[in-house]
């Protein structure tokens, strides 16, 4: 994948997850891509904000691209490596590619996912990382909730 479009599309996601910390939830976002390019649906990380333990970021940029055909050939966009809950919404409904911004603070399902024929591209990039550790830190129970220990 070509790496300018990598960094535009996490950039989406980016902005996602700052917009979900400014609200005083967890920074995670998400975004998927059709097979054109085209952005279907962006969302953040809502379990603080909506008291709903469902909305991931993957989960709320899924729901926000509506009911699409098929989703082969689709990129989800997320800022953290998918846990377990959003790794298997990318099997279950077959996007074909991932791309994670980091998976230094968190290793979700990527491995997972890549073992099963989905396309994985971990950007391991910095302010990803840096947002994820400063929050974590600042907010330990809050974090561990979310990752479910």
């Amino acid at each position: 994948m070509d790496e300018s479009r990598v960094r535009a599309w996490l950039g989406v996601a980016v902005e996602e997850a700052r917009a979900g910390l400014a609200e005083g939830g967890i920074p995670v976002g998400a975004a998927l891509y059709g097979p054109d390019g085209e952005l279907l649906g962006r969302g953040r990380n809502r379990r603080v904000q909506d008291g709903d333990p469902s909305t991931h970021a993957e989960t709320a940029a899924f729901r926000a691209a509506g009911r699409q055909r098929t989703y082969r050939g689709t990129t989800m966009v997320t800022t953290l490596s998918p846990c377990w809950y959003c790794s298997g919404l990318v099997r279950q409904f077959g996007i074909s590619r991932v791309v994670v911004g980091e998976a230094t603070t968190f290793h979700g399902g990527h491995d997972w996912l890549a073992a099963h024929g989905v396309e994985i591209v971990l950007v391991d990039d910095a302010e990803c990382v840096a947002m994820m550790r400063a929050f974590v830190e600042d907010h330990p129970d809050l974090w561990n909730e979310d990752i479910g220990v």
